[in-house]
């Protein structure tokens, strides 16, 4: 999540995210799962749950996933269930959402920070090795806006410097390298279903991947008090002894409903999102003012010692992010004429005022404070048409040249 400016009324708006167009046409499907769920009477932690985690393994191909109730709570409990011990170091990149540190202090850690790589915003992995402390114990790399972060470069920093690697892999739903999907390249990973996500639920949800049956048995437990043992749509398991201190990050079963019938057009979304990236590319790539677009680096099999070589790798467009020459007064022009954008994100976690006792100054990490700086998330959604795309293009060429063609 970002810094949002939303657009001011009016019937031309181009709000920065909407999803009314697709519920229209998946309501009927919708309703049916729902309706299913009101049949049964049983709202959080059921058979809908269930059913659910066996679609998304089946999915992304992980051996196991487990929801939970947001994407914050799957980084806390993979971290837990990963063995993550009191006051031990988690490296982290310095641009993110909050959460991505935030979890780690929930969990019992110490973040630290690691600068990016200045074209993906990922982790950078030479950064990464020098900022290995002896308190270093997890690195936790974040797959952000369009593609995941270079897996293979991280990875064998992390197995040099004996690291456990898990991926905050909230914006990562159908993001694949080298045949592996985001969040299954280390310990496990994390899925956010917040509504504006490439596949969003109607309010907050999440779930943990992971191809480690310890790690899936730990989260289940954590997520549901602490109990060891099968508790979904089970009502027995209430007033069973508690293994581990835990959470109640119990999945919802509407929430589940209404994932699994967006999944159906999951694959359809991602290409639309595609289509509407190439669509801006295409009318913003001459705008000046404009320094960067969007770009996929491609990242080939490093040798025979990588197990996915070869496989497909795939980008997957959450958020059509540019940098641009005085970043919020083009926020500000785009309000004005009814274009809702999103800062991503306007202060580096470094900066953030609840890690301030972490000692860090501006300076520290200056390719994170450079994109906080000057990136702005333009609309992008499989509802958008291309007509909307050409005001939102027409309007930043007004405001950089003075006209709008």
């Amino acid at each position: 999540m970002g810094r949002r400016s939303g657009p001011r009324a009016g019937t031309d708006e181009v709000p920065f995210f909407s999803q009314a167009t697709t519920f229209g046409v998946l309501w009927p499907l919708v309703e049916e799962r729902v309706n299913e769920v009101f049949a049964t009477g049983k709202f959080s932690h059921g058979r809908h749950v269930a059913e659910w985690e066996r679609e998304l393994a089946a999915y992304t191909g992980a051996g196991f996933a487990v929801g939970v109730n947001s994407g914050t709570d799957a980084l806390v409990l993979l971290l837990r269930a990963c063995g993550l011990r009191r006051s031990e170091g988690v490296l982290v990149p310095a641009y993110s959402f909050v959460a991505t540190a935030s979890a780690v202090v929930l969990a019992g850690g110490r973040p630290e920070f690691v600068d990016i790589d200045p074209v993906t915003y990922a982790m950078d992995a030479a950064a990464l090795e020098s900022a290995v402390s002896p308190a270093s114990r997890f690195v936790m790399p974040a797959h952000l806006f369009h593609q995941m972060a270079d897996m293979a470069a991280l990875g064998a920093v992390a197995a040099r410097c004996g690291l456990t690697l898990v991926e905050d892999s909230a914006e990562g739903i159908g993001m694949r390298q080298h045949g592996r999907h985001a969040g299954l390249h280390g310990k496990g990973g994390v899925l956010s279903f917040f509504p504006s996500k490439t596949l969003g639920a109607l309010g907050d949800a999440g779930a943990v991947l992971t191809d480690d049956p310890e790690v899936a048995e730990m989260v289940r437990a954590l997520r549901h008090h602490g109990r060891l043992g099968p508790t979904l749509g089970d009502f027995a398991t209430i007033s069973t002894e508690t293994d581990v201190p835990g959470y109640n990050s119990k999945m919802d079963d509407i929430q589940a409903a209404v994932l699994s019938a967006k999944l159906t057009c999951l694959d359809n979304d991602i290409a639309r999102r595609a289509e509407l990236a190439a669509a801006y590319h295409e009318r913003l790539r001459d705008i000046p003012g404009i320094t960067r677009l969007p770009h996929v680096v491609e990242r080939p099999p490093r040798g025979a010692e990588h197990p996915q070589r070869g496989g497909e790798s795939r980008p997957v467009f959450y958020v059509y992010l540019i940098e641009a020459d005085d970043r919020d007064r083009l926020a500000e022009h785009l309000t004005r004429h009814g274009v809702g954008t999103e800062i991503y994100y306007p202060t580096p976690l470094h900066l953030q005022p609840c890690f301030a006792h972490l000692g860090h100054s501006r300076g520290d990490f200056p390719r994170a404070e450079a994109a906080s700086a000057r990136a702005l998330a333009l609309p992008l959604y499989p509802d958008l048409d291309v007509e909307q795309v050409d005001r939102v293009s027409e309007t930043i060429r007004e405001f950089y040249t003075g006209k709008p063609t």
